[in-house]
């Protein structure tokens, strides 16, 4: 009998949720659990939805509804966030880290009652779990939260809801119900926590304006992505006169509303702050010129390998061991940056994503003068998950290493820094993806014999994943003088070990799951 995947997969979420909850046991750690369960049963209610055609939405093919894994992450997240918060005593952001926790709980059940009332016939044992564990984590957040807290969960469920009914209808095929869970409701978390601080008159002189740059960004980018969507259904792109009202609009969505929204959240002018930012070190210069490099050499990568194809009769398509060459060169551009200076890197990755969304939407109009070329050269590094009309595989990639500095928790962290496998936490992205999932991917497609059961992932390329993040580890170590793991190696090695099994079994964008879970594990 042929082993399933998705159950394994599940296996190791669920070993993965017990961990965090022995580490950490609070209130919510039951709602969480009963969370899991329930998202486990939903999660074959969607599998079948989508296998029948009848999910309302068009989801990414090829691929489970990956309901479990997504909805544990906002609440596990919460809840190491929570304990880091407590060590040090800091009541406003332990209560920030309840409101994530219970938002990312919201916004599972949401998607699970959607599978529920779509489902024909009526799946009455999935309702009976799905209605006892809604239950329980109501009782328990009136009993937690406040009732403005309260108002903030439903704020971003419902910023959720609009998102969702507006993107998966305007981008078929992008993503799964679990991945549209983690995006989606990420984005709107972080949409309705701007606009709480912009309510917030004056702002602060006195803020690092550095937190500001990612939430202003990603809204920038929500509303020009969703206006020339509407807009352009109704003219063509491809032309000139399209072209140049698609650039001056963004030149005054930026200069226009970005730029004095920055400067009246941060009490600072942010082309100003920015260049006083950059040159306060030569380190950062040096920094910068070395990332640039970077860009040019990944650059002619892209270039040389499609002189190949148009020099070929055959159609070409990059392989595995090509496109991991990114992923390399994704290290070799964080490492550094994390050694030397992460405010520096945390304000390049918001830079660099929004250099990629820009262009993606140049692609994805066929925006003059690169849409055309950008189409052509970026089709020869697609793989199967690129099955939408937008290209999101490099900009997961980005995520993957980035979100592990930008949701560093600053305010819970101690003089000395995060003690124990804490000090991996900024690393998670590079290990989990940049290291991880390349080695196991090129040792698993050149020397893997012994597969999975299920999957065509081989036990080879996960052995060497485990081996070669260890290794990553001692060289952070050596080169990282503010890591210090004490007694917790054993910790570390289970944590990269059940991420590595995660990775494995999965189908959903690892490069995003993965680092998300190698963190919250790091962080407890």
């Amino acid at each position: 009998m042929q082993t399933d995947p998705v159950l394994l997969e599940s296996a190791v979420v669920f070993a993965i949720v017990l961990s965090v909850h022995g580490a950490v046991w609070n209130q919510l750690s039951w709602c969480c659990i009963a969370l899991a369960v329930q998202a486990f049963y939903v999660q074959h209610k969607w599998d079948r939805l989508i296998r029948a055609g009848a999910a309302v939405f068009q989801f990414r093919p090829a691929a489970n509804s990956g309901v479990l894994p997504a909805s544990m992450v906002l609440p596990l997240l919460g809840i190491a966030l929570r304990g880091r918060c407590v060590a040090v005593g800091n009541v406003y952001f332990e209560r920030f880290a309840l409101v994530i926790t219970v938002t990312g709980m919201m916004l599972a059940l949401f998607l699970s009652l959607i599978a529920l009332g779509i489902t024909r016939p009526v799946p009455t044992n999935t309702c009976v779990i799905a209605g006892i564990a809604s239950s329980a984590i109501l009782y328990t957040v009136k009993q937690t939260l406040t009732v403005s807290e309260v108002i903030e969960v439903l704020e971003v469920l419902l910023i959720f809801v609009y998102l969702s009914l507006i993107l998966l209808y305007l981008l078929p095929r992008c993503f799964t119900p679990g991945e549209a869970l983690l995006i989606l409701g990420g984005i709107s978390f972080i949409i309705n926590q701007l606009i709480k601080r912009s309510l917030v008159s004056g702002g602060n002189a006195n803020a690092d304006p550095l937190p500001f740059f990612l939430p202003v960004a990603v809204l920038g980018f929500v509303l020009l992505g969703i206006f020339f969507t509407v807009l352009f259904m109704f003219m063509e792109s491809e032309t000139w006169a399209a072209s140049l009202f698609f650039h001056m609009m963004t030149a005054v969505l930026g200069l226009g509303l970005l730029v004095p929204w920055l400067s009246m959240l941060t009490q600072h002018h942010p082309v100003t702050w920015l260049l006083e930012f950059i040159t306060q070190s030569n380190t950062r210069l040096w920094l910068i010129g070395f990332w640039v490099a970077l860009v040019l050499l990944a650059a002619a990568v892209v270039m040389h390998q499609n002189s190949h194809r148009s020099g070929s009769s055959k159609k070409h398509q990059a392989s595995t061991t090509v496109r991991k060459y990114f992923h390399l060169l994704t290290v070799l551009t964080f490492a550094p940056g994390l050694a030397l200076d992460r405010p520096l890197l945390h304000l390049a990755a918001v830079g660099c994503l929004s250099a990629f969304l820009f262009l993606e939407f140049v692609r994805y109009f066929r925006i003059r003068p690169l849409g055309s070329p950008l189409r052509r050269l970026l089709t020869l590094f697609l793989d199967e998950r690129d099955s939408g009309p937008l290209i999101l595989t490099h900009i997961y990639l980005l995520l993957g290493v980035a979100l592990p500095i930008w949701l560093l928790p600053g305010p819970c962290i101690p003089k000395g820094g995060l003690g124990g496998a804490g000090g991996l936490v900024p690393y998670a992205g590079v290990l989990a993806v940049g290291v991880g999932d390349t080695v196991a991917s090129v040792f698993g497609s050149t020397v893997g014999e012994i597969r999975w059961p299920g999957t065509k992932k081989t036990f080879e390329g996960t052995a060497s994943s485990v081996f070669a993040q260890i290794i990553a580890v001692v060289i952070f170590l050596i080169a990282d003088s503010s890591i210090n793991l004490n007694a917790s190696y054993s910790w570390v090695v289970g944590s990269i070990t059940m991420v590595a099994m995660l990775e494995a079994y999965t189908s959903q964008i690892d490069n995003l799951l993965l680092p998300l879970y190698l963190y919250i594990l790091l962080l407890l």
